[in-house]
């Protein structure tokens, strides 16, 4: 084996370790926040009433999640509900603001 070819598998091994460190960390600055999506941008996986990524079908319904900046759910500002109660982001699904 050359060296040329020893030096380029050694980058393209480094260049993939990092690439994986890279996706680790930034999945670990997100995190799933339900009560905070606005109808059709939900991620996969929301409860009743939604099948998967962008099915929900109600702005901030409560069982639909979307990945915010780890830190960031509880504290966001959401417009309050039609009865005038603040609305605030969850870290598990909550039962307001659900499809008829």
């Amino acid at each position: 084996m050359s060296t040329t070819t020893k030096t380029l598998f050694l980058a393209s091994a480094v260049a993939t370790a990092v690439a994986g460190l890279a996706t680790t960390a930034a999945a670990q600055e997100n995190e799933k926040c339900f009560g905070v999506s606005l109808a059709g941008e939900n991620g996969c996986a929301a409860g009743p009433g939604t099948s998967c990524a962008g099915t929900s079908t109600v702005d901030y319904q409560g069982n639909a999640w979307t990945l915010v900046p780890a830190g960031t759910c509880e504290t966001m500002e959401l417009p309050a509900a039609a009865d005038g109660m603040a609305r605030m982001g969850s870290l598990e699904a909550l039962d307001r603001d659900l499809p008829a």
